[in-house]
C-alpha cells in the first residue's frame, strides 16, 4: 500500500503537467525568438534584454497545440497586442453573423444638449 494520499498523487499529477506544459510552451517560444526578429508583427515595437519577456508567441490559428517546426503557425506579439488579439477573436466568435446570441445594441434617445441652443442664445 502506498503512502501517498490521493490528495497528493493528484497534486503531484497537476505539478507534472503543468511542468510538462511549461516545457511545451518554452520549447516553441525558444524557438520563436531565435526564428524571428525581436520585434512586435503588429505595433513593431523592439525588445531587448530584461523586456524580451513583453514578446509573446501567438497561434495564428489559435490552436496551441499546432506547433510546426517551420514557425508557420507563430508569430511574435507584445503583451498588448497579444491581449487585443485574443479580445477581437473572442469577439468575433460572439458577435458572428451566426450567433443567437448577439445583443441587439438599443439607439439613444436622450440628448444631453438639446436644450444648449436656447441656453446660448440668451442676453
Amino acid at each position: 500500500m502506498s503512502s501517498a494520499t490521493p490528495s497528493s498523487a493528484t497534486a503531484r499529477l497537476d505539478r507534472i503537467l503543468a511542468d510538462a506544459k511549461r516545457d511545451r510552451e518554452m520549447g516553441y517560444r525558444d524557438k520563436a525568438l531565435k526564428m524571428y526578429p525581436h520585434v512586435c508583427g503588429r505595433c513593431a515595437r523592439e525588445f531587448s534584454g530584461k523586456r524580451l519577456s513583453e514578446l509573446t508567441v501567438h497561434h495564428r490559428d489559435h490552436n496551441h497545440d499546432n506547433n510546426p517546426q517551420d514557425g508557420s503557425n507563430w508569430e511574435l506579439l507584445c503583451l498588448f497586442c497579444h491581449d487585443n488579439e485574443h479580445a477581437r477573436y473572442t469577439d468575433q466568435q460572439y458577435f458572428s453573423e451566426g450567433s443567437t446570441s448577439s445583443p441587439t445594441i438599443a439607439k439613444a434617445t436622450h440628448n444631453p444638449f438639446a436644450g444648449l441652443a436656447s441656453l446660448l442664445k440668451k442676453d
